[in-house]
């Protein structure tokens, strides 16, 4: 490994340097947003399940989280199986440190019949939802902007109904898939308008991915007709009110459907955050003009590999994403194991400290 002879030192606090480069302006360095959710418990002591379980416990594991290693960010609240409890599913919360995230149990709608007959729940009361209002008023309390959920509306159907009956009636039935998408948009866009009511006067951010819609699953042509119309009507829905910035995690292999992802409406400034399997290089030059670019050392190696791995692979990224002309942040391909040695998330930040100072 090598490092700068003269360490460079950080002139800007952590908020100051995300509301500079979120307004567009450079700031002293990369920001490195590790991608911690579950890690975040297992190195204070409390169980994976408080992440996303318990409101107080999840704002105060990242906290001391962010404080122990010295990286960017505010506490966020959110989960990659939304829509299948909400609309009337089970879901089982971690139960050992081998499982990272809450996965459904039981799908509320399972036939056609089932999908038409859905309806679109009580934010008050559906699901994660009332956990993840709890968590907002913690962020207001402390003055940290209060992360409003902007699910993709292709992975909240694939947590409704499965992703096997999904992908099979996009095939065979592809009008129930876009009664169900509509429904999803619709509890979205009802979600969006609670959050911008309850914490009116506050400062809100947008937050959301999509990992179901990724070229493992589905074709370009699928992504176009299924994907496009129903993304982009959530995330216009945000920019309606006025809700910057946006932050979407774009999952998996998505080398094919990049120029769709271009489409969709992510304000005037997004944070996209891309899995290892994107090429940065690509991704600026689809997205840099405009948006924050954001990612993506490989997740497995955060846990599996040495140190030098990690930094090597984080120099990497810098060096293909550092200039963008809308901004990088630097981040893990997804989100971190809870098993990940602490010196791996060092590494990120050593790299940046080396590497991602701007003259």
């Amino acid at each position: 490994m090598t490092s700068q002879a003269q360490p460079r030192r950080e002139t800007m606090t952590s908020v100051e340097r995300m509301s500079a480069i979120t307004r567009g302006d450079r700031p002293d360095r990369i920001p490195v947003l590790p991608f911690t959710g579950g890690f975040c418990a297992s190195i204070v002591g409390y169980p994976i399940r408080s992440i996303y379980d318990d409101p107080e416990k999840s704002f105060w594991a990242q906290i001391w989280a962010q404080e122990l290693l010295g990286y960017d960010g505010v506490p966020s609240f959110w989960y990659a199986s939304y829509g299948g409890w909400e609309f009337g599913g089970e879901i089982r919360m971690p139960q050992s440190e081998l499982d990272q995230a809450p996965v459904v149990t039981r799908f509320p709608a399972q036939t056609p019949e089932e999908v038409e007959t859905l309806e679109i729940p009580d934010v008050e009361t559906a699901g994660h939802l009332p956990l993840h209002i709890e968590f907002a008023e913690i962020q207001r309390q402390f003055g940290v902007p209060v992360m409003v959920p902007a699910w993709g509306p292709f992975t909240a159907a694939a947590n409704i109904v499965g992703v096997d009956v999904l992908c099979r009636w996009m095939i065979r039935q592809p009008e129930v898939v876009h009664l169900l998408l509509s429904k999803v948009v619709a509890f979205a866009k009802k979600i969006i308008d609670y959050f911008v009511d309850r914490f009116r006067g506050h400062t809100l951010s947008g937050a959301g991915g999509c990992a179901t819609s990724s070229n493992q699953l589905i074709s370009p042509r699928q992504f176009e007709e299924f994907v496009l119309p129903h993304h982009s009507e959530v995330y216009g829905h945000l920019a309606g009110k006025g809700i910057e910035p946006v932050f979407c995690h774009i999952c998996g292999e998505r080398s094919k459907n990049l120029p769709f992802w271009a489409q969709v409406p992510f304000g005037e400034r997004g944070i996209l955050s891309f899995g290892e399997e994107v090429d940065l290089k690509r991704a600026v030059e689809i997205f840099g003009d405009k948006h924050i670019v954001a990612g993506n050392v490989e997740t497995r190696l955060m846990a599996e590999g040495t140190w030098q791995d990690v930094y090597q692979q984080a120099k990497t990224c810098i060096d293909k994403a550092k200039y963008a002309p809308g901004g990088y942040v630097l981040m893990a391909g997804c989100d971190i194991p809870p098993s990940s040695p602490l010196y791996n998330i060092y590494a990120l930040k050593k790299a940046v400290m080396d590497f991602g100072f701007y003259d």
